[in-house]
């Protein structure tokens, strides 16, 4: 049997291919009568922020980043402004090739799986509709729990829902939010996923100066496990 007892995974960059904004987000900026570029710059410099819910609901954030850029949206333009939010972020969003197998291969060997993301609304709204849902034992998002990596809190969150020991986990990310030296600061094994299409990934607080175990794909996660040593 594997040594470690889960295997915890950040999402975007990682169970995901490298991110980009699609021109759905220009799209819905205008609609809401701001300039795209400066809804651009608002969702860069506030991304921490809105990742820990700090402008309440998905309608009050959005409302807020698009007078922030100065536009002024009536409440009924933002409600049906908010659909075409959740599928530009959808659209965004690619699994990896081997997302799937590499997550059934390792529930095959008795080990437990999560999800941390640094998130805005619309992940925890469309992720249920992915293939990888079922697939996770634990589902943690960021906008829910008021915190994002690499405050302790969330690491340890997966940790409780799993049952599991940090000590006994695997966190696997690209490296954005500090994940990695957040991960290994409460005991957990940190690996990073440096795939060759995250040069272009949308990231914010990248782990720049990690020195740890790489792996080039998720599918190279399962061999890290099977040649786990026992713990003593």
């Amino acid at each position: 049997m594997p040594a470690y007892r889960a295997v915890v995974f950040d999402f975007f960059g990682t169970l995901t291919r490298s991110v980009q904004r699609g021109p759905q987000h220009a799209d819905i900026a205008r609609a809401l009568g701001a300039d795209p570029d400066a809804v651009r710059g608002v969702l860069d410099r506030t991304f921490r922020a809105r990742a820990c819910g700090r402008y309440g609901s998905a309608e009050a954030t959005l409302r807020w980043v698009i007078e922030q850029a100065g536009g002024r949206p009536r409440p009924a333009a933002i409600r049906a402004a908010m659909p075409a939010r959740v599928k530009a972020l959808l659209d965004d969003t690619r699994l990896r090739p081997d997302a799937v197998s590499a997550l059934t291969a390792i529930r095959e060997r008795g080990v437990r799986t999560a999800l941390i993301s640094d998130c805005t609304h619309e992940l925890p709204a469309f992720l249920p509709g992915l293939p990888v849902a079922p697939l996770l034992d634990a589902q943690i998002f960021s906008v829910e729990l008021g915190v994002c990596k690499p405050d302790p809190r969330i690491y340890r969150e997966a940790c409780r829902r799993l049952g599991v020991e940090p000590a006994e986990c695997l966190y696997v990310g690209d490296g954005g939010s500090h994940e990695l030296t957040g991960a290994a600061a409460v005991g957990m094994t940190p690996v990073r996923l440096a795939a060759r299409d995250l040069a272009d990934h949308l990231v914010f607080d990248a782990d720049t100066d990690f020195a740890g175990r790489t792996v080039r794909s998720l599918t190279e996660v399962i061999d890290l496990l099977d040649k786990a040593p026992a713990f003593a």
